[in-house]
């Protein structure tokens, strides 16, 4: 199947081709045709199977076919600013090849607000934002969606996963009644499910089943001092030309990388509390080969595609077995090799080894543990401190005690 069948525009396959698609994903091919046909549509799609694309192109032929109009006359929703950031990159570089290029606004909390207000004022044909600055902007009267025509809410299951029920609810109560609405989604929860219901008429509904991603996962045990030099030797041996390290802080982010920049390697460094501007900067950087070794938090664990990323390394291990999954998903990705490595430390004060075990029974995966030559651990974790402790049977509970100390009361009692 090529884009040409599914009914795109002679200008827009030229835009397609110009960005570098040759043939469509299966999502894309099988979500365009109803959304160019101003159907509903409830599509479940892994991250990396390219879901973007399938409703941004559709979109800006939508816009382009249609007289032009006081907008915005699409609003996408995203729940997060990477991914938005990335919507409206996308947006902006297909537009780019048209004759009549819609405008393309974006909008997302933590920076000033007035230059997105700013943007505005000449208004726009497609808004991308998230949920909490979108509700900003009309706050300070910034835009309206009572011309909006067509509702996209991508990554519906975060968008509900991440406290904005109540704002994506004011959101909704402010579009028109009749509009095109397109929900897509890697998880099918129960509050997704209601969404859909509320929000989609009739819709068509598509479920890609994508093959799991080419993972291999790795768990290197070493002691806390040895992980920095044992970093620089796996990225020194395996000579990947692009790594994704991932830490707890922001301190460590900006500790790890300079150590790696100091050793001669081309690190970068992404975490919260980096403008919108510095991000882009080390996102483009990781992407033309600028920076081969970006140390990020788990900012970078959600939203981030790079093409070609070919390895993550745990340097700490994520609080969930969720975020664990998100963060080796960044490799792995439209069927390439991946492999994922995360160090297991058993003099850590968070009990690693315990921890990762519990992320190992929530993956439903074992990952056999291993040692780097020069590396080897002088402390290992014990069964007791690997299965999270077992009670001794010398040392008394908390409930004993209180027992004891009750029977001790008694005691006193009966005695006066």
């Amino acid at each position: 199947m090529s884009f040409a069948t599914l009914g795109l525009s002679p200008a827009l396959l030229r835009a397609v081709r110009d960005q570098g698609y040759h043939a469509p994903t299966a999502v894309q091919a099988a979500a365009l045709p109803p959304i160019l046909a101003g159907a509903d549509v409830l599509a479940l799609a892994q991250t990396g199977s390219g879901k973007t694309a399938a409703f941004v192109l559709p979109l800006l032929q939508r816009l382009v076919a249609s007289p032009p109009r006081p907008g915005p006359r699409a609003l996408v929703l995203a729940p997060t600013r990477e991914l938005a950031v990335q919507t409206a990159g996308l947006l902006r570089e297909l537009a780019a090849r048209l004759l009549h290029r819609p405008r393309i606004a974006l909008a997302f909390g933590g920076v000033s607000i007035n230059p997105q207000l700013m943007a505005l004022r000449g208004g726009c044909d497609v808004m991308v934002a998230t949920p909490g600055r979108l509700l900003d902007l009309l706050d300070h009267n910034g835009l309206t969606l009572a011309g909006v025509e067509c509702l996209v809410l991508d990554e519906a299951d975060r968008l509900l996963g991440q406290g904005f029920a109540d704002e994506l609810q004011r959101v909704l109560e402010q579009l028109p009644a009749r509009r095109q609405a397109l929900l897509f989604s890697a998880t099918f929860p129960p509050a997704v499910e209601e969404l859909a219901g509320q929000l989609l008429r009739e819709p068509v509904r598509i479920h890609i089943e994508e093959a799991p991603p080419q993972i291999t996962q790795r768990a290197v045990q070493l002691d806390r001092a040895q992980r920095l030099p044992a970093l620089r030797q796996l990225l020194s041996d395996q000579g990947w030309a692009r790594t994704l390290v991932f830490v707890a802080s922001r301190y460590t982010a900006e500790l790890v990388s300079d150590k790696l920049f100091a050793h001669g390697f081309k690190a970068g460094v992404l975490h919260g509390e980096l403008s919108q501007g510095a991000r882009a900067d080390v996102l483009a950087a990781l992407k033309d080969g600028s920076v081969t070794v970006l140390v990020a938090t788990d900012v970078a664990a959600r939203g981030l595609h790079v093409d070609a990323l070919e390895a993550v390394v745990n340097y700490e291990l994520p609080r969930s077995a969720a975020d664990y999954t998100h963060r080796i998903g960044r490799t792995g990705r439209a069927g390439a090799q991946g492999v994922a490595i995360s160090f297991i430390c058993a003099d850590s004060a968070e009990n690693a080894e315990s921890h990762f075990r519990l992320i190992e029974k929530r993956q439903g995966q074992r990952v056999p543990r291993e040692r780097m030559a020069g590396f080897e651990p002088q402390a290992v974790a014990t069964e007791a401190q690997a299965t999270g402790g077992i009670k001794s049977t010398t040392r008394k509970s908390k409930k004993d005690k209180l027992r004891e100390a009750a029977a001790r009361a008694a005691g006193d009692t009966d005695g006066h």
